[in-house]
């Protein structure tokens, strides 16, 4: 067997789900398409994306000494519909992939073993890359022949359907890149239609400010009140666009079990979320990627879901809130309560 296919066999052994290689030069496309994003402003607070966009546009900057990138899928396929969720409004919806631990730590810990494998094997010099630097994985992904970035900008495999992370390995190997993968959206645009807040200003595109997984995650302060209105329970992500890509027909659950859900993070209450304290917050999410933004920015989220719920009995949980010492939270909370004062007095006025 050659050494790329010893790779790709080894990679499988090591719980990849695919394992496709290509050029560090293989995305030309990508300089473009960043500086539009960029210049549209459709990255909001996420400085470090234009800081480190020489290096995001293209790879072979990132390394000059690449000569072949190891593109790979991680499986994190759940095992329920992740939108049912959605109709349960005293519940909190949290992304598929931050319903167990952190895939930062379980992809990286992969893609080490092979980067070692790799070394042993043929020598050479290897750097592994997880969603924390400035790599485009998704482009070459595509270029890899990995999937293809569809009209929700997120890669789409049709083996995988939606669900997989992605990570890489760049070596100073020369291995045998794989054919790059096209379009299969056809005219579908379902990703496009539910998306809630209309954040795809056209398909392919993204504003980031509009998109529900960038307001819960990344920003910070205050969410303008327009938007907070259409996050409905969604207190950490957002799957819609994912999981109605007719392409998930071919998706199965995650092999690895620790991205199977957590049970008190499958539907956890909101009220029990709301009343959390740093220190708890700390505990319950050990491990776990929500941890990363904070008590503050997690309660705020979920006080903008209570008061979408519609339940007046949550307003009490909310008005708790009014006076906590994070602004944010206290803006959040004040906003519930009106948001529910306002139900309860509509249902008082027509006798409901």
């Amino acid at each position: 067997m050659s050494l790329t296919a010893r790779l790709k066999a080894q990679a499988a052994a090591e719980g990849f789900s695919a394992c496709r290689i290509c050029r560090p030069s293989d995305v030309p496309e990508v300089p473009t398409r960043l500086t539009a994003f960029l210049d549209a402003g459709y990255h909001g607070q996420m400085g470090w994306l234009a800081e480190r966009a020489h290096w995001r546009g293209a790879p072979d900057v990132l390394w000059p000494e690449a000569q072949s990138v190891i593109v790979l899928a991680e499986n994190y396929g759940p095992d329920h519909d992740p939108l049912q969720i959605l109709e349960q409004p005293e519940k909190a919806a949290i992304s598929v992939y931050a319903q167990n631990r952190d895939y930062h730590d379980v992809v990286k810990k992969r893609l080490k073993r092979l980067a070692r494998w790799l070394i042993a094997e043929a020598g050479g010099e290897v750097k592994v890359f997880v969603d924390t630097a400035p790599v485009p994985e998704k482009p070459l992904g595509q270029a890899a022949g990995l999937g293809w970035q569809g009209k929700h900008t997120n890669l789409v495999s049709r083996e995988l359907g939606s669900w997989f992370f992605i990570g890489s390995v760049f070596t100073t190997l020369d291995l045998t890149p794989d054919k790059p993968e096209v379009d299969h959206c056809g005219s579908c645009r379902a990703c496009l239609d539910i998306c809630p807040t209309n954040a795809f200003p056209a398909p392919y595109q993204l504003d980031a400010r509009r998109c529900i997984s960038y307001l819960t995650i990344e920003h910070h302060g205050p969410v303008d009140e327009d938007l907070r209105a259409l996050m409905g329970n969604r207190i950490y992500g957002c799957d819609d666009c994912l999981a109605v890509c007719p392409w998930n027909k071919f998706a199965s659950r995650a092999a690895e079990v620790k991205y199977h859900a957590r049970d008190d993070l499958l539907a956890p209450g909101l009220a029990e979320l709301a009343r959390l304290d740093d220190t708890a917050f700390r505990a319950r999410f050990s491990g776990s990627p929500i941890k990363r933004i904070g008590r503050n920015r997690f309660v705020r989220n979920v006080l903008y879901a209570i008061g979408n719920s519609g339940l007046p009995h949550l307003r009490a949980v909310a008005q708790d809130l009014v006076e906590d010492p994070d602004a944010t939270v206290a803006d959040a909370a004040r906003w519930a309560v009106m948001r529910l004062a306002d139900v309860a007095n509509t249902r008082a006025g027509s006798g409901d």
